[in-house]
C-alpha cells in the first residue's frame, strides 16, 4: 500500500514538471466527463471526450492522466492511458471524486510531454434515499477452510416492523448483480446469506449490497466490497497429541484442518495452562508455524492442559480470523480446567429437566384417573337405584294384572 501511494506521488509530481515545459502551447483539458453506473454495486464505468481544440492535432498522441479518491485506501489514485473510458472501484456510501487532465507530445510539443494546467472533475454524493437509520449493522463474511462463504449482519434499533432486508453481490464473473441464493433466518427475520450452493472466485473483488423495504419506504443500502481469500477462518483442530517424555518433558503435535488450505500458511497459537507447585494455574500463549511444540517438565506430576488454534499468516492473506480453540488435551488425562468442556453439565441439566416433566405427566394422570373413578361412582349408585326402584314398580303392576284377570275368570256368568 505505501509502494503504491509513493509511486501515484511521484506521477503527480512528474506531472507538475512537465506542465512546466510549456514551449508557449497551452492544453485543454477533457470534456463531457460522465461516470455510469451498470448496477454492479460500485464497480463505475468513467468515460470522456478529447478537448476540442485538439480534434485536428492528430500528429501528436494524446494521452489522459485520470486521477480518482480511493476511499479504501484514504489516497488519489492516478493512472496514464491514451483510452478514453476507464472503470474502477469505489465505495458507493461516498462521494465519488474524478479528474481528468490531457497530456500532449509529439512534433507539436518539441517531443516535449505538455500536461493541461486545468482538469475536468465529476463529483457524485452517495444516494440519499433510504430511511435514515436503518442501514444494516456489523456486516461481517466467513469464508470456512476455504469451502464456502457466508455473511451476516445485525438489524439497526430503528429497524421498521415488517421490513425486508436484500442481499445482491456482483463480481467480473457475472453479467448482472445476483440475490443470495440462501438465506438465513434469525427471529424471523433476514440476518445473513449462505453461499454454500454458489462458487465464488477468490482474488477477486466482489461487491455486495444489502437494501431492502418497509411499510414507510426504502431502506438505507449498504455497500460493500472485499475479497474472500481474506476472510478465512480455518476448521477446528481436531486431533492433538501430548505426551511426556523422558526427560519428563511435555511433547505436543497435532494435525492440520483438512481441506484445501495449504499448511505453509497457517500459523499457530498454543495456549498452555500448567498447575504449579503452590497449585496455581499458570498461563501462557505460545505463537508458532510448525505443528509441534516441546513445553516445560511437569512438576511434580501436576497437570498440565493444552489446546491450539489457527489462521492464515499475512504473507497468504491480508487479514483472516483465528479458528476456534480445539478440545483441551491433558496430562495427566484430565481436564484441567472444567469450564474447557461443559458438555456433561449440560447434560445433567437434560436429564433432570426430562425428569421433572415425566413426573409431572405422571402424577396429572394419576390424579385425573382418581378424579374420574370418583364422578363415576354416584352414577353406578343411581344406576342400581333406578334399577331396584324399576324392578320394584314393574312386578307391583305385574302383580295386580294377573289378580284382576283371576277375577275376572272366576265371576258368575
Amino acid at each position: 500500500m505505501a509502494t503504491k501511494s509513493w509511486l501515484t506521488l511521484m506521477l503527480l509530481l512528474m506531472s507538475w514538471r512537465e506542465s512546466m515545459h510549456c514551449n508557449g502551447l497551452t492544453v485543454d483539458p477533457p470534456e463531457d466527463l460522465v461516470i455510469l453506473d451498470p448496477g454492479h454495486l460500485g464497480h463505475l464505468e468513467i468515460t470522456w471526450s478529447p478537448p476540442t481544440s485538439l480534434i485536428n492535432m492528430t500528429e501528436c498522441p494524446k494521452l489522459y492522466q485520470l486521477e480518482y479518491f480511493n476511499t479504501y485506501m484514504d489516497s488519489w489514485t492516478a493512472i496514464r492511458t491514451d483510452r478514453r473510458t476507464h472503470s474502477a472501484q469505489f465505495d458507493l456510501m461516498k462521494d465519488v471524486r474524478v479528474r481528468v487532465y490531457t497530456l500532449l507530445s509529439g512534433p507539436c510539443t518539441n517531443g516535449t510531454m505538455i500536461k493541461s494546467t486545468s482538469y475536468i472533475e465529476v463529483v457524485q454524493k452517495p444516494p440519499s434515499t433510504g430511511v435514515v437509520g436503518t442501514a444494516v449493522q456489523d456486516f461481517v463474511c466467513v469464508y470456512h477452510n476455504m469451502k464456502y462463504l457466508e455473511c451476516n449482519w445485525g438489524r439497526s434499533p430503528k429497524m421498521l416492523a415488517n421490513s425486508q432486508q436484500n442481499l445482491y453481490f456482483w463480481h467480473n464473473g457475472l453479467k448482472q448483480a445476483e440475490e443470495c441464493p440462501k438465506y438465513l433466518i434469525l427471529n424471523g427475520a433476514r440476518s445473513g446469506c449462505n453461499f454454500t450452493e454458489k462458487s465464488l472466485p477468490k482474488f477477486t473483488d466482489i461487491n455486495f449490497c444489502v437494501n431492502g423495504s418497509s411499510p414507510e419506504g426504502p431502506l438505507k443500502p449498504t455497500f460493500i466490497s472485499l475479497q474472500i481469500q481474506n476472510h478465512v477462518k480455518p476448521e477446528t483442530t481436531e486431533k492433538l497429541h501430548l505426551q511426556t517424555g523422558p526427560d519428563m518433558q511435555l511433547e505436543l503435535h497435532w494435525e492440520g484442518p483438512v481441506g484445501s488450505l495449504p499448511g505453509d500458511c497457517l500459523e499457530w497459537e498454543v495456549e498452555h495452562n500448567q498447575e504449579g507447585p503452590d497449585g496455581k494455574i499458570a498461563s501462557q500463549l505460545i505463537s508458532t508455524k510448525q505443528m509441534s511444540l516441546t513445553l516445560p517438565s511437569i512438576h511434580d506430576n501436576k497437570r498440565s492442559c493444552v489446546r491450539v488454534r489457527s489462521r492464515l499468516n499475512k504473507y497468504c492473506a491480508d487479514k483472516s480470523f483465528w479458528s476456534e480453540w480445539s478440545r483441551p488435551t491433558c496430562q495427566p488425562e484430565m481436564a484441567l480446567k472444567p469450564e474447557w468442556d461443559m458438555v456433561p453439565v449440560y447434560v445433567y441439566i437434560a436429564v433432570a429437566i426430562i425428569a421433572i416433566l415425566v413426573l409431572s405427566l405422571c402424577a396429572g394422570a394419576v390424579l385425573k384417573v382418581r378424579r374420574s373413578r370418583q364422578l363415576k361412582k354416584p352414577d353406578y349408585a343411581r344406576h342400581i337405584v333406578f334399577q331396584k326402584f324399576s324392578t320394584y314398580i314393574c312386578g307391583g303392576l305385574k302383580r295386580q294384572e294377573n289378580l284382576h284377570l283371576h277375577r275376572s275368570q272366576i265371576a258368575p256368568v
